[in-house]
């Protein structure tokens, strides 16, 4: 009911009338139910939950101060509410398809309005119980990656590693990866996101892991790079350069921070190497719900981090011909700092 409550406290501000939810991880934020059929309506003073028969014994049990109706009419339905209520205006999620859009326009007799992701300014700021399940993911993801080290070996294949990764973590207790394994070794490292193909791991590889998992619907998103014999002394200086990167912004991070400066603070360690050029995408960005989602750092933003915000440092190196390095890291933003959630050793590791 806590959520519901800021949600309405936004919409006052916004001068929003009624709010439509369709964003199915956006009504699991407030509601707690998970399926695939749900709509949920909140208005100045109600607030409603509209599923069909197949979810409604789900949502009754589930669903706590809604007003659950069952029907495979969702928008019939919302309808029906508006004029019972003298509602003249709606917001809509303003990621929805075209058609559903035209869809509401055919249905609705209000004005229509897409809404300024109401819900997802409420996600940026993680609960305690929320950072417990992100914690938790993040361990999960720890522990395959310890276990990972004793599977690589020359001969095998990249997808070898990313299965391996996978089910691990559905062993250790994920419901699912939160996203596609990246596993990119030798010149393949330079790629960014280099998913994992069926190319053979060779002796003297530079392996970057980055993969995630969910646990009771929170992620973890964790890179680490490793060497399957020993490094030229290239990578080396690039490894050492990214991690220096990484752990000057954690010795940083605190609320209040610009995110512009969040960005920058991390990409001048590697553009005062000289790799500057070599660092093709941005630091980080929120985790939770989804594995992208606010904040997102751009190099001029003004906005500041606040604590609960859970975010990712993720800062790399990557040179066609060469390879790449890339570390990744989940903060959790205190007011005097912040918490490392992600424990799996940093170190130059060489299998």
């Amino acid at each position: 009911m806590e959520r519901i409550e800021k949600l309405r406290n936004l919409m006052k501000e916004d001068s929003v009338e009624s709010l439509l939810i369709t964003n199915l991880n956006n009504i699991f934020y407030l509601t707690g139910f998970w399926g695939t059929s749900a709509t949920v309506l909140v208005t100045e003073n109600e607030q409603y939950f509209i599923t069909d028969a197949r979810y409604t014994l789900i949502a009754r049990e589930t669903v706590k101060n809604f007003k659950i109706i069952e029907s495979r009419q969702p928008l019939v339905e919302v309808d029906s509410i508006l004029k019972s209520e003298n509602i003249s205006s709606l917001q809509f999620e303003g990621e929805v398809s075209f058609a559903f859009y035209q869809n509401l326009k055919n249905t609705l007799s209000v004005d229509l309005k897409a809404s300024s992701n109401l819900v997802e300014k409420l996600r940026i700021i993680k609960d305690n119980s929320e950072i417990k399940l992100i914690e938790k993911a993040c361990s999960i993801s720890d522990q395959a990656f310890i276990d990972v080290l004793d599977f690589i070996k020359v001969g095998i294949s990249e997808l070898d590693v990313a299965n391996f990764l996978d089910f691990r973590m559905r062993e250790l207790g994920a419901s699912g990866i939160s996203f596609e394994t990246i596993v990119a070794s030798g010149n393949r490292s330079s790629m960014p996101h280099g998913v994992a193909s069926d190319k053979l791991l060779e002796l003297g590889d530079t392996i970057t892991l980055d993969f995630g998992c969910y646990y009771n619907h929170y992620v973890s998103d964790m890179t680490r790079t490793v060497f399957l014999g020993q490094p030229e002394d290239k990578m080396v200086e690039i490894y050492n350069t990214v991690l220096e990167s990484n752990n000057t912004l954690i010795n940083q991070t605190r609320a209040g921070l610009l995110y512009k400066d969040y960005d920058g603070i991390a990409r001048d360690v590697i553009e005062q190497t000289g790799y500057g050029d070599y660092f093709t995408h941005g630091i980080g960005h929120g985790i939770g719900i989804d594995i992208h989602e606010d904040p997102f750092f751009g190099k001029t933003s003004e906005e500041k981090l606040q604590a609960g915000m859970v975010i990712t440092d993720e800062p790399g190196i990557y040179v066609d011909d060469l390879g790449g390095v890339r570390i990744e890291d989940d903060l959790v933003v205190l007011d005097d700092g912040c918490k490392i959630i992600t424990k799996a050793p940093k170190e130059l590791i060489i299998i």
